[in-house]
This record gives C-alpha cells, sequence and structure tokens, in this order.
C-alpha cells in the first residue's frame, strides 16, 4: 500500500515540477506538455507511475467542465449571427481530419483509430484524454499533437503581429473565477452523468459528462465564470502523467516518425485552413485579420486578445473557436469508432 501511494506522489511530483520548468520558459500547454516530459524522462530512469482510476476519472471530469466554461449565451448569440462563416470553418475540420487521417495511416504505419486522434487539427485535452480512455498509443498521439500545437502557438502570434502590426496583449480583464459552489455542484452532477455514459459504454465519459453539465450550466448562465487555475492546473498535470508514463519503452525510431507525421498533420491543417480563410473571404467579404484570427487552430485565449489590440470582433473569433470546439467534440468520436 505505501508503495504504490509513493509512486504516485513521486510521479505527480516530477510532473508538477516539469509544469512548473515549462511554464517559466514560456512554451505552450506549459502545464500539460511540461508535464508529459517531465514524467517520460523520469519513466526512462525507472520511475513507476500507475494513477489510480478515481483519480483520472476526476481529472477528466476537471477538464470537461473547464472546455465547457467557453459555452456562454454571448458566445452562442455571435455564433448565430454567422451560419456561413461556421458551416465553412467546421467544413475545414472535416476535410483536413480526412486528409491528415489518410496520411498516417498510408505512409507512418498509425491504425485508422490513432490516425483520426492525431489528426484531429485542435481540442489537444479532448484528443489526448480520449485517447488514454481508448487505450490508444497515446504517446505518439501526444507528439504529434504537441508539434501541432507548439508550431500553431508560435506562429499565427508572429503572422498576426507582422502583417498587420498588432501585440497579443489584451487590455480586457479575464472571466471571475466560478463560485465554489457553482464548481461542485457541476462536479457532482458531471460524476453522475459519467458513470451512466460509462454504463452505456460512451467514449471518454467522465469528460464528456464534464463538458456536457459545464456547457449546459454556461449556456444558460446558471454557472458563469472561468474554471480557477489551481483545478485546472492539477487537472492538466495528472494528465500530462498519465501521457508521460505511456513513453516509456519508446524507441528512437517510432518518436522520429512520430516527429514526422505532427510535421504533416501541421502542413495539412495549416493548408486547409487557408482554403477555408479564402472561401471566406470571397463569400462573405470579412476583413482577411479577422479570418485569420478567427480561423487560426489556436488558443481561444490568445487568439481573442490578439483580436481585441487589432480592433477586430473578439466575440466573432471567441465564437468560431469555441466552435469548432463543439463540432470536434461530435465529430471526433463519431470518427473514431467509424
Amino acid at each position: 500500500m505505501i508503495r504504490p501511494l509513493r509512486d504516485i506522489g513521486a510521479a505527480l511530483g516530477v510532473g508538477t515540477l516539469g509544469a512548473l520548468l515549462f511554464g517559466v520558459v514560456g512554451f505552450p500547454a506549459a502545464a500539460l506538455t511540461g508535464s508529459a516530459v517531465a514524467v517520460t524522462l523520469a519513466g526512462i530512469m525507472g520511475l513507476g507511475c500507475t494513477l489510480p482510476l478515481w483519480l483520472r476519472n476526476g481529472a477528466f471530469v476537471v477538464l470537461g467542465i473547464n472546455i465547457g466554461t467557453g459555452v456562454t449565451p454571448q458566445m452562442l448569440q455571435t455564433a448565430a449571427t454567422w451560419p456561413l462563416s461556421i458551416a465553412i470553418l467546421s467544413l475545414s475540420l472535416i476535410v483536413g481530419l480526412a486528409i491528415a487521417q489518410a496520411g498516417l495511416v498510408r505512409w507512418m504505419g498509425f491504425s485508422r483509430r490513432d490516425a483520426a486522434l492525431a489528426a484531429a487539427p485542435g481540442h489537444l485535452s479532448f484528443v489526448l484524454s480520449l485517447s488514454v480512455d481508448q487505450g490508444a498509443d497515446t504517446s505518439r498521439i501526444a507528439v504529434v499533437q504537441s508539434i501541432r500545437v507548439l508550431f500553431l502557438t508560435l506562429c499565427v502570434p508572429v503572422l498576426v503581429t507582422g502583417v498587420f502590426g498588432a501585440t497579443a496583449e489584451s487590455t480586457v480583464p479575464p472571466d471571475p473565477a466560478m463560485a465554489g459552489g457553482a464548481l461542485v455542484a457541476l462536479g457532482v452532477a458531471a460524476l453522475a452523468l459519467g458513470w451512466g455514459l460509462q454504463w452505456l459504454r460512451a467514449p471518454a465519459a467522465f469528460l464528456l459528462g464534464g463538458m456536457a453539465v459545464s456547457g449546459l450550466g454556461h449556456a444558460v448562465d446558471l454557472t458563469p465564470g472561468r474554471l480557477a487555475a489551481g483545478p485546472e492546473f492539477a487537472a492538466f498535470v495528472i494528465l500530462g502523467t498519465l501521457i508521460g508514463s505511456r513513453f516509456a519503452g519508446q524507441s528512437a525510431r517510432v518518436l522520429r516518425h512520430s516527429v514526422l507525421a505532427g510535421v504533416w498533420v501541421t502542413g495539412v491543417n495549416v493548408g486547409v485552413t487557408l482554403l477555408a480563410m479564402a472561401a471566406a473571404l470571397a463569400l462573405l467579404g470579412l476583413p482577411p485579420a479577422l479570418l485569420i484570427v478567427g480561423f487560426a487552430p489556436g488558443g481561444v485565449e490568445a487568439m481573442a486578445a490578439i483580436a481585441v489590440t487589432l480592433g477586430l470582433d473578439p466575440a466573432f473569433v471567441a465564437a468560431h473557436h469555441v466552435m469548432r470546439l463543439v463540432v470536434l467534440t461530435v465529430l471526433i468520436p463519431i470518427w473514431v469508432r467509424k
């Protein structure tokens, strides 16, 4: 009993240290990527890591609640005013996923299920959580997705600021943290729904449960506010620790091929996104800067901040990014089962 607890504490401690170090150097998705890398290196050196099921499910619930906080009444109202641009964006997600998946299966030895998860154009935490839940090759998928996130996080702001002279500093204050009572209520409801979805054998049941109750609570403005930094950080560290524990035993050849796969997926995402932006520009006549920020598969917060400093419509940007996550939430599990 003592040794498993010691191993769990050591793994989470290493993951937390990696997350903090990555945060200091400004690495994207630091809590997730830093913990995954640190636990990977520790695992290679012999650290054991088996997290209990209840801890994993709890982290999935928190991550689901965090994703659902983006569904607000303001976002839904804005999304309703731009149906054609959102339809173009949604179609580009399907096309990009199909092309990237086909390349991963044909040229890089991925199974169709793993290729679908690795090729997903966004929704990192959902994809990796679903990968863990489905018993997929999470290590390869994490490498591919991390390359995509790193490239887009670094290059999109550089492109927008270089072309339009904007910065990513926002004067808009962040949303207030969610009330403790609301968070507890969402957590209890998410656990109950998660158990029900698990009984129905739905994929990533507890993650979907958290997303569903949080999305509904925020859509009707019953549970306003963002998730506090502490629970969010802890959930990402747990997920990163889970991912890092699966890298143990990976050969250099597999990792090299995973990097090539990440370059392929990133190139497909960028190409399809540019085509979708061109279509929206031709059909709707929207400003190119608005389309770049609204269609780029980067983080919602960073893109909304850039929109504010450019004098663009931050609600348009946030609505398109949140709708991208909503579409992927529905699309990816269906695609994986297919």
